[in-house]
């Protein structure tokens, strides 16, 4: 009985370092996550002229950044971004009425910003109507955030720059 006691004692603390290490193993896809992830909450911008809140959420068992994009005037957005491999995905639902699914390269560096590419666009009715083609998260501090937001339309291209700054951190 006292040998049992024992063994199992010595397999616990054997596990404890393996334990932690897998904890700390984190690939680089998922420390960038774990940034993206430090946006929860409320920040307030101008986008276009025109005051925006975004909101901040973690969803789908924290597996999932969701982008709640409401102008005060105009119509409500969502972008969800999610881990894939060794890269990042971000899926823009856009007021459009079309969905552009863009990507980042494989991660190498989780502390820079995220650049996401243009993969493929669904409910795009003809390649000339108005989409996104690319997406750059550049978070200066825990409080500020600029979004450039690339994107097509009618066979030109062009750059959105917003400015965001935290007002509510995520209450929980």
């Amino acid at each position: 009985m006292k040998r049992t006691t024992k063994f199992r004692s010595l397999a616990i603390v054997a596990l404890l370092p393996a334990a932690s290490a897998l904890a700390a193993d984190k690939t680089k896809s998922e420390e960038a996550f774990d940034r993206l992830a430090a946006l929860q909450g409320e920040w307030k911008g101008v986008a276009d002229g025109v005051n925006t809140t975004l909101i901040y959420t973690l969803t789908a068992n924290g597996s999932t950044l969701m982008e709640q994009c409401r102008p005060e005037k105009g119509r409500e957005m969502i972008t969800m971004f999610t881990v894939d491999g060794d890269h990042l995905i971000a899926t823009h639902y856009c007021s459009a009425k079309n969905q552009p699914q863009m990507a980042t390269s494989p991660i190498t560096d989780a502390h820079r910003s995220l650049a996401f590419s243009l993969v493929r666009v669904t409910g795009l009715k003809s390649p000339d109507d108005f989409h996104n083609t690319g997406l750059t998260m550049i978070q200066e501090d825990n409080d500020h955030l600029t979004q450039e937001w690339l994107y097509n339309a009618k066979g030109k291209t062009g750059k959105n720059v917003f400015h965001f700054t935290r007002v509510r951190p995520h209450a929980g």
